[in-house]
């Protein structure tokens, strides 16, 4: 017999999912190298700790929000790298499921030493502005 608070974990009051939820569950990862070769065709906006690229799926008959994460030789070792990786991936979680598109592709691209470097609110406040700039319409 299971305790009854936890029969609503994952929901709130009205009985559906929560936004936490919903917004982990729409985010996948690209790891066909296509994706990421397509996505280097779309906008682009260089912050001091990262690169973002963006392109808009024509084919998008789901609402995911894609995001990839790459790290050059050039940003260390393998261990720093990974830490590069880390912190990418924690930023794109935190913004990309309420600040993105859907259909859209997201490839986030570390920098030298500074994506391991700068403090993680700036980087979060980065992301922020790096989206709001990419997803302003240009006519």
């Amino acid at each position: 017999m299971t305790p009854p608070e936890t029969d609503l974990i994952g929901t709130n009051a009205i009985g559906d999912e929560s936004p936490a939820v919903l917004a982990c569950r729409k985010l996948t990862t690209l790891t066909q190298r296509r994706d990421f070769q397509r996505a280097a065709r779309g906008k682009r906006v260089a912050m001091p700790g990262f690169v973002l690229q963006m392109l808009r799926r024509p084919d998008s008959s789901d609402d995911s929000i894609r995001i990839g994460y790459t790290c050059s030789k050039k940003v260390g070792n393998a261990v720093a790298r990974n830490r590069a990786k880390r912190r990418l991936r924690e930023v794109a979680r935190a913004k990309l499921p309420t600040l993105g598109k859907n259909g859209h592709d997201y490839v986030l691209i570390g920098r030298n030493k500074t994506t391991a470097g700068l403090p993680f609110d700036q980087l979060l406040v980065d992301m922020e502005k790096a989206l709001s700039i990419l997803h302003v319409s240009r006519k």
